[in-house]
């Protein structure tokens, strides 16, 4: 073939080689000078992409551009999501380990907000027992403590898996049962003399038995008022093992006695018959502290921003906030940091 012959399709297309296309019925030419990989095609033919000089290309049909615009689209929002998710990781947060009394009363939603505001901080809270939070910080999964059983967090600190304890507030215990009280205990103040009635008469009597601060109070005033409720176990003394919620959700259902902290009564709306009928007694007083875990045991924790929130709750600031969370006009938790 001579470079003067017009273009001949039969012998283009037995010619043809992958990433070559025809150039059409247009005079052969061959490729521009000095362009190695266009001159590398055989005669007639273009590498993929080509155009010639003079070339008008094609427009796009109305499909295609809708096709472009929709990938173009798609392709942003892509990158504004990727963007959000990295700032969001980017945030700092906190995981604390903290009794149900604290999340169900809805203190932490109340002063959760009001801490990050200040700190820029999240918290996220693990709403646990008093027992439970403390073993899942002495695995090193949590970064801060907010618990109330002052003896079970003091064990904590001697052995070695918190840093010193701080008290925060302190609210009470208070004892609810069936408005037919079949048990006298209406208007008592003794809390082991109303436990004593209780055991008396055989009414039933609803423990949370989930190793709670609250728990351990009950399991406390049984021994101060020299009582085994476990003699009773299975006839009229039973145990939940669940938080204060779901436990006074229990007692509504069997009309039955319990112990409860008065913040979680407060904003507990499922009542049925369930009264109060005890309280007063000093022996009920709720006493909460928060303890940073200790770096020592587990350098991955944030104790920086860890012991920011400590500081905060026992702060004015943090102080302020405990004392105005407040339901129908009653005040739920007593602010009583040492400064």
């Amino acid at each position: 073939m001579n470079l003067t012959d017009t273009f001949n399709p039969t012998l283009a297309l037995s010619q043809r080689r992958p990433g070559c296309v025809p150039l059409g019925p247009a005079p052969l030419r061959s490729a521009p000078p000095g362009d190695v990989s266009r001159g590398s095609a055989p005669l007639g033919y273009a590498p993929r992409g080509y155009v010639p000089p003079g070339a008008v290309l094609p427009r796009r049909s109305s499909l295609t551009r809708l096709m472009f615009a929709k990938a173009r689209a798609f392709l942003a929002v892509l990158a504004i999501s990727l963007t959000s998710d990295s700032v969001w990781a980017q945030q700092p947060f906190i995981v604390v380990a903290s009794t149900t009394s604290t999340e169900q009363s809805g203190l932490f939603a109340s002063l959760l907000p009001v801490f990050k505001k200040h700190s820029g901080i999240s918290v996220r809270v693990i709403a646990q027992g008093t027992g439970q939070a403390l073993t899942t910080a002495r695995r090193g999964d949590v970064d801060v403590v907010f618990v109330h059983d002052p003896a079970a967090e003091e064990k904590f600190i001697a052995e070695g898996f918190g840093l010193p304890r701080r008290e925060v507030m302190y609210n009470d215990f208070i004892i609810v049962g069936p408005r037919s009280d079949p048990a006298k205990i209406r208007g008592m103040r003794d809390v082991l003399t109303s436990l004593s009635a209780i055991t008396a008469s055989g009414a039933a009597f609803l423990s949370r038995g989930d190793a709670s601060g609250t728990h351990a109070a009950e399991l406390r005033y049984w021994r101060d008022a020299g009582l085994d409720p476990q003699q009773g176990k299975g006839s009229w003394y039973r145990e939940t093992g669940s938080g204060m919620g779901p436990t006074l959700n229990t007692a509504s259902s069997m009309n039955a006695y319990v112990l409860t902290d008065r913040a979680t009564w407060l904003n507990f709306r499922n009542r049925g018959e369930l009264e109060l009928l005890v309280e007063g007694d000093q022996r009920l007083l709720n006493q909460y502290g928060v303890i940073v875990v200790n770096p020592a045991r587990h350098p991955h924790t944030k104790v920086y921003l860890a012991q920011q929130f400590a500081d905060w709750l026992v702060s004015p600031a943090g102080q302020k906030a405990i004392a105005d969370y407040r339901i129908g006009g009653e005040q739920l938790f007593f602010p009583n940091a040492k400064r």
